[in-house]
């Protein structure tokens, strides 16, 4: 279900009604509001799904080295940049960007709460285990999230939602990843430095 909101999305971006989705995932319009409510709810649940594809890596928190640091926060990089690069991601942001304009629904609101500042709250813990390890050194863990997620999103987001055929194959994706962790050690690294990997 949550697949055909996105098609939809990408193929007619605003447009995208109850009955739609219905016949998109072959199930009934009364299933629909059951599971999500209403429009808005099934909107929600589409945001949650897509946020979800963005993880901090696997870590154990009372043995983190430099290296596991590094590569989670590598793995989040590259997860991140394929999410928001995604033909999916684009269409649903530019529709929640319209309604946050337009007063329209709440769709920005859920947009930020559940992508953006969820998150930040899935990366937080990493960056804190960093620092118990004496890895990092920062005062604020907010402050710091917000230096990284710019590290390593630089300019991608706004571009494709303007409209930029900004392509980011896999190779390029894992290569910004590990420049956006080389310069975020460069501001934040504290203690033994993991090894850089060649650009």
């Amino acid at each position: 279900m949550l697949d055909a909101v996105l098609d939809l999305l990408v193929e007619g971006g605003d447009q995208l009604t109850m009955t739609a989705v219905a016949r998109r995932a072959s199930c009934s319009k009364e299933t629909l509001y059951k599971w999500f409510g209403d429009r808005e709810g099934l909107l929600a649940a589409t945001v949650r799904w897509q946020a979800s594809k963005v993880r901090a890596g696997n870590y154990d928190r009372q043995k983190i080295d430099a290296d596991a640091l590094r590569e989670s926060l590598e793995a989040f990089a590259a997860n991140w940049l394929k999410v928001i690069s995604s033909r999916t991601s684009i269409a649903l942001n530019r529709v929640a960007v319209s309604h946050a304009a337009s007063g329209k629904s709440n769709l920005g609101a859920i947009v930020l709460a559940n992508g953006r500042f969820a998150i930040g709250e899935r990366l937080k813990p990493l960056l804190e285990a960093g620092r118990a390890a004496g890895l990092l050194a920062f005062d604020d863990v907010e402050d710091t999230f917000r230096t990284f997620f710019g590290l390593v999103g630089r300019d991608v987001q706004i571009r494709v939602l303007l409209g930029d055929p900004l392509k980011l194959p896999a190779a390029a994706i894992e290569q910004e990843a590990r420049r956006a962790v080389d310069q975020f050690f460069i501001l934040f690294g504290a203690g033994p430095r993991p090894k850089i990997r060649s650009h």
